[in-house]
């Protein structure tokens, strides 16, 4: 029997909850906040912009700072969980999705320099205003950047992860193999666009970790509303209570 203890428990509910909060907080920072803000291929809107709402572009790159927050929590609880099946794969998961949180931070630097350039600081009189809006614009597509260079770290992380889950049979293994190849694909997408930057003209970037981003959601509400399943090694599906006792759900052979 995969026996799960009480820490396992209280650490899928961790992973839940931060899994569905990072989600929030980053389509919130990057769609409705900093989104409406970048003007593509005109820097100096893109700067009107960001100067005319200040607070609107430190409120998003304080989303991306929570957001980096709250990825060590969800690599810490999904640690606890998974180590169990394999220390090894669980830590070095835990270790790629740690690099993506950090290059999160690197974002948030590069839109307070965006700020800073837009400044009214003495030392930025000696440029043009046109020279300092094209240096902050490549500030922005800087952040940009960071998450492209961080997404082959996300998706080794999630194919281990869900790799772990397959093997453990915590989750529906349908849903772990669908993770599996959806974080793969990721995998391979980012390091082809990362060579080849004209891509996405042909797979549309969106495509790159949309379908591993829906695992990871799926993922954090099992987690939340139904908890770790514990599977019998004579293939009996149980179910853990919360106590440490797990229920069998394998009818009597003679049903």
């Amino acid at each position: 029997m995969n026996r799960i203890d009480k820490s396992q428990n209280v650490a899928a509910k961790v992973a839940g909850v931060s899994g569905l909060l990072a989600v929030v907080i980053v389509v919130f920072g990057n769609y409705v906040l900093l989104g409406p803000l970048v003007v593509p291929g005109k820097a100096a809107e893109t700067a009107q912009n960001f100067l005319a709402h200040p607070t609107q572009v430190r409120a998003a790159l304080t989303c991306f700072l929570a957001y980096g927050l709250t990825v060590v929590v969800l690599l810490a609880a999904l640690y606890v969980i998974l180590k169990p099946v394999d220390r090894l794969l669980a830590s070095i998961g835990a270790l790629f999705r740690l690099v993506f949180a950090l290059l999160w931070l690197l974002t948030t630097l590069n839109l307070l320099g965006a700020l800073r350039l837009l400044g009214n600081a003495p030392y930025l009189q000696s440029f043009e205003a046109d020279r300092l809006q094209v240096l902050a614009r490549l500030q922005i597509a800087a952040s940009f950047d960071d998450y492209y260079v961080g997404l082959p770290f996300f998706g080794l992380a999630a194919t281990l992860c869900a790799y772990l889950w397959f093997k453990s049979g915590y989750i529906s293994r349908s849903l772990a193999a669908f993770g599996m190849i959806a974080s793969a694909w990721c995998v391979i997408c980012a390091f082809v666009f990362l060579l080849f930057p004209h891509f996405n003209e042909v797979v549309n970037d969106y495509w790159f970790d949309s379908p591993m981003a829906i695992f990871e959601l799926v993922v954090s509400l099992w987690l939340l509303f139904k908890g770790l399943k514990a599977r019998d090694l004579s293939g009996a599906d149980c179910v853990d209570d919360g106590s440490g006792k797990s229920i069998s759900l394998r009818l009597p052979v003679f049903l």
